[in-house]
């Protein structure tokens, strides 16, 4: 995948929420999930006066960022770290807070169009599904080494998989004939498991299946868990958060992380709010916004985004 072919998610849209944020002289915008650096690009040529801190867990995603990004010199600089590691980045960097921060969630171009990397269903490839390939258990450690219990939990709570205890009973009978070491073998039992009236609408089959098994290796739940309130603390005053989630799971945690900043703590019935109880955040976005049919029409992998945002009104 070159950035010439890579197309960011809901790019005009990030740029409107955020930019406000980003034109003041010394703001400060974190890419918390760099991927190919599509947005980065936009934040830094249309912002001049913005300085970006890009953040990846992927070696590979940052090698090919860096490229895109290196007519920027040190405006852009770009550091090996999960998003949860915002606090200690930032601290390591010296900056103080953030003016503006961008959450692109979910797996990358970059990782979908490496076959190798294991993380798509519709062609043959190693069962790995590592964002970060150096370090980590692979999908293929779950399935040939959890008990059908856990490997059913992880599609359930994480995939929604209705058929979540079938697929892991099959998943563990059929490793003790020859352990899984490919996405093809492991989509064939999935769609084999599902019964063939369900199979005819929602997609591909192994859909939810690969969905779990990915936020399980990659601890994508705990970590954004983590990160929203990280990024909420280091946002500065009229500084800007935009979030791009995939599926609901994700967007449940950034609904409740930006309800529990913009809404007032004061106890009920109290006639005047005091400032201590006054929201910190205001939303920017009524809802999850979604794209537009031209941008699905121009780039599928939008169809299932949702954008939430908000700016930070008081200090605390």
């Amino acid at each position: 995948m070159t950035s010439a072919t890579h197309i960011p998610v809901m790019l005009e849209r990030c740029v409107e929420i955020l930019g406000p944020a980003l034109g003041r002289p010394g703001a400060v915008v974190l890419d918390a999930t760099l991927g190919l650096g599509g947005h980065s690009e936009a934040f830094l040529q249309r912002f001049p006066e913005a300085r970006l801190i890009g953040l990846d867990r992927d070696p590979q995603a940052l090698d090919a960022a860096g490229k895109r990004l290196a007519p920027f010199g040190d405006r852009a600089t770009l550091v090996h770290a999960v998003y949860d590691e915002i606090p200690e980045v930032l601290d390591r960097l010296g900056v103080p807070a953030l003016s503006g921060t961008l959450f692109d969630l979910g797996v990358s171009s970059l990782q979908l169009d490496m076959r190798e990397r294991g993380f798509a269903y519709s062609y043959d490839a190693p069962l790995d599904m590592r964002m970060d390939s150096s370090r980590g258990i692979t999908a293929a450690e779950i399935v040939n080494t959890y008990p059908a219990p856990d490997i059913a939990r992880i599609l359930r709570d994480y995939g929604e998989e209705r058929f979540a205890r079938r697929i892991a009973d099959n998943i563990v009978a059929e490793r003790e004939r020859e352990p899984f070491t490919t996405t093809a073998r492991l989509s064939e039992l999935v769609r084999d498991s599902i019964p063939a009236a369900t199979r005819r609408t929602g997609g591909h089959p192994a859909k939810r299946t690969f969905q779990a098994l990915r936020i399980a290796v990659n601890d994508e739940l705990p970590v954004l868990e983590r990160a929203l309130p990280a990024a909420i603390r280091a946002t500065g005053l009229a500084g800007r958060i935009a979030v791009l989630s995939y599926h609901s799971l994700e967007d449940r945690l950034v609904k409740r992380a930006f309800a529990a900043v913009s809404e007032s703590t004061a106890p009920p019935g109290l006639p005047v709010v005091p400032e201590q109880y006054q929201p910190k955040f205001r939303l920017l976005t009524r809802g999850a916004e979604l794209p537009t049919e031209a941008e699905v029409a121009e780039n599928p992998r939008a169809a299932s985004a949702k954008l939430r945002g908000a700016e930070r009104v008081r200090e605390g």
